[in-house]
């Protein structure tokens, strides 16, 4: 006896895990906290670098491992039992278009430092990958995860440079993520290493929907708080939560300006920031510290602050820098 189509979704449609959707809302309630940070330091309130080292940065890393691994697990539960395409290319159509959006507004706003590859953008054509994966065997799953974890730990501990190259610096293949010294971008999130997040989800989703886990989790009943409720608007949050924050900044800034932010500190966290892209911390202190008191010592700094040399063409700031890298490895 065949059931009607009807019946045979409920029995094998993965049942909605409101625990899941409350970890989605409390994930974007804590990036609009990091977004606000930034915001308030774009407006002065916090001394350039700072929402880019230190705990914030350990911070926005966390939040967007979390919304990877969480798209990772959601690709998997709404493929079940089959996928359903038109609600798939929907899906994606809405997130790419909003990723393209973002690239083309932050370009005409911000043109230096402009989102080319974003975390929407790295949804986007994670989905796409995922999606072929889907209809892969288990294995081919579980073998990518492994390699992929292997890759970031070979990326981070192994010797430097070894996975990378110049030639994927270039913002066209930079997305990639294997790049050096990629192009500098107010949101950064490319295929690797936030890939390793992603198959994670769909790794642990596929094996967890071959047991009872998910009928487990579905029983804990939080679909009903308001993180959760607030995860199923997730996309429309993330387009209006950053300009309503900068508005907000902005704002503050108008009835409490910021005050003048110490040069020495400043350059110290933008030099830290811009640093650690390549190296590790430790180094990086070493060599930015470096830098201040040879352009200090040679009365560079002050006009070097102000804009009025080159950093990228005057041979007094060149030779410093390379002196400074000798000295710190």
């Amino acid at each position: 006896m065949t059931l009607p189509a009807t019946e045979t979704d409920v029995v094998t449609k993965p049942p909605r895990i409101g625990l899941l959707d409350t970890a989605r809302g409390v994930a974007l309630i804590a990036m609009a906290s990091y977004h606000f940070s930034w915001d308030m330091e774009f407006m002065g309130y916090l001394a350039p670098g700072t929402a880019e080292t230190g705990w914030l940065k350990i911070y926005a890393r966390a939040i967007a491992t979390t919304f990877l691994f969480i798209v990772g697990i959601s690709l998997v539960l709404s493929s079940k039992p089959e996928i359903r395409w038109p609600s798939f290319w929907k899906r994606f159509g809405m997130i790419a278009a909003a990723a393209a959006a973002i690239s083309i507004a932050t370009r005409i706003a911000m043109p230096d430092e402009w989102i080319y590859f974003g975390i929407l953008h790295c949804i986007a054509v994670l989905t796409l990958i995922g999606v072929v994966f889907l209809r892969l065997p288990l294995a081919f799953t579980l073998i990518a995860t492994l390699a992929l974890f292997a890759a970031w730990i070979t990326d981070n501990f192994g010797p430097p440079g070894l996975l990378r190259s110049s030639f994927f610096d270039p913002r066209y293949l930079a997305w990639i993520g294997l790049a050096v010294m990629p192009e500098r971008s107010n949101d950064y999130v490319p295929l690797f290493p936030w890939a390793t997040p992603f198959f994670a989800g769909l790794t642990i989703a596929s094996i967890a929907i071959r047991t009872r886990l998910l009928h487990r989790l579905a029983a804990i009943g939080t679909g009903s708080w308001w993180p959760a409720r607030l995860a199923r608007h997730s996309l429309a949050f993330y387009l209006i939560h950053q300009p309503v924050l900068i508005g907000i900044a902005y704002g503050l800034s108008l009835v409490v300006p910021p005050q003048a932010p110490d040069p020495v500190a400043t350059y110290l966290r933008q030099c830290n920031a811009s640093c650690v892209m390549q190296q590790g911390e430790a180094l990086c202190r070493s060599f930015c510290q470096c830098t201040l008191e040879k352009l200090q010592a040679q009365a560079l700094f002050t006009p070097l602050q102000a804009g009025a040399i080159d950093i990228q063409n005057d041979e007094r700031v060149q030779t410093i820098a390379a002196e400074c890298s000798a000295e710190a490895e």
